[in-house]
């Protein structure tokens, strides 16, 4: 049902930035599947349940849409391997992961690859070369473009990349908004996969996969956060809408942060746990090295989950 949620925005996605999305689930499904089965048999425990739950798909479509369209496929495995046997079977497997798997690998390629991980496509609305199917599989499996094409014309910086990379060159919020990467309140293309996210989530609200807590607080934590410094200084800072639906914003909020392994137990402690999230990852998006703080932000916050459930669960009457 999570994958199903997560099918508008995949369509929304390939619309915009072409077949990479579709290309690396299934890598990072292929591998996931492989080194699920190795730990497992490794561990002397049974294939059937673990490889049948569909838990290893929901982080290959996490770490799908993390990675760049036309990231090299060595990438994407080295992150579906990492999530799969050291985030999560290194602590006992489903249920016992303090991190969420996909973040972890995501982190890990973030720090140890940032030139990579930055080269994103621009959106189909604003540039009227594309790339097809061929081409971006021959991009993936070989690390290299097409002759065809360049790389200056199909290499993009995401919005919250051109955004930190023109305030730091001291251009003003107006300027940093005239290039053709930002659309009518957030990215190019970007902003239609939020929405698309957005109404994923609301469909895992309905269903009961999800409570309104985690979402809601982080969402309204970035969302006051942002209009907060907005208000003060709108030359340096964007707006809580182009917050909202930039980056992992709405991703982390409905299909990340509510990892219910990871996350508080407690409705209270919930509460915290998604605010302190939203705020985390407005910080460092503004004021820190990364330009999107969301991975950063949950697996922080993984950290403090023991805690907070510590004493924010309701304590049974006469428990000493």
């Amino acid at each position: 049902m999570v994958l199903l949620t997560l099918l508008p925005a995949a369509l929304v996605y390939c619309n915009y930035f072409g077949w990479g999305l579709l290309i690396q689930f299934v890598l990072a499904g292929i591998t996931g599947i492989t080194f699920e089965a190795l730990a497992l048999s490794l561990r002397r425990r049974s294939l059937q349940p673990a490889i049948s739950d569909g838990s290893t798909f929901v982080t290959a479509a996490l770490l799908a849409f993390s990675m760049p369209p036309l990231a090299p496929w060595w990438l994407t495995v080295s992150a579906t391997a990492f999530s799969i046997l050291l985030a999560k079977h290194l602590y006992g497997g489903l249920g016992m992961n303090p991190f969420n798997p996909a973040m972890v690998g995501y982190a890990v390629l973030l720090v140890s690859f940032p030139s990579a991980m930055t080269q994103w496509l621009p959106a189909s609305s604003v540039t009227p070369l594309q790339i097809n199917f061929s081409q971006t599989l021959q991009c993936i499996l070989s690390g290299q473009l097409p002759s065809s094409l360049s790389v200056d014309v199909l290499s993009s910086a995401s919005p919250l990349a051109a955004l930190k990379t023109g305030l730091a060159a001291r251009h003003t919020m107006d300027e940093v908004f005239a290039s053709s990467t930002f659309g009518n309140i957030a990215g190019a293309g970007w902003e239609w996969v939020s929405i698309a996210l957005l109404l994923g989530g609301m469909a895992l609200l309905a269903l009961r996969l999800i409570r309104w807590h985690i979402p809601v607080a982080m969402l309204l934590a970035v969302f006051f956060c942002a209009w907060i410094i907005n208000s003060i200084d709108p030359g340096r800072h964007a707006t809580a809408w182009f917050h909202l639906l930039s980056g992992a914003t709405m991703i982390g909020a409905f299909y990340i942060a509510t990892d219910p392994v990871t996350a508080p137990s407690s409705t209270r402690g919930r509460l915290i746990y998604g605010a302190s999230i939203g705020i985390l990852t407005y910080v460092i998006r503004s004021f820190g090295y990364y330009h999107d703080g969301v991975a950063f932000a949950v697996l922080t916050m993984n950290l403090f989950a023991p805690l907070i459930d510590k004493f924010t669960v309701p304590r049974i009457y006469g428990e000493t």
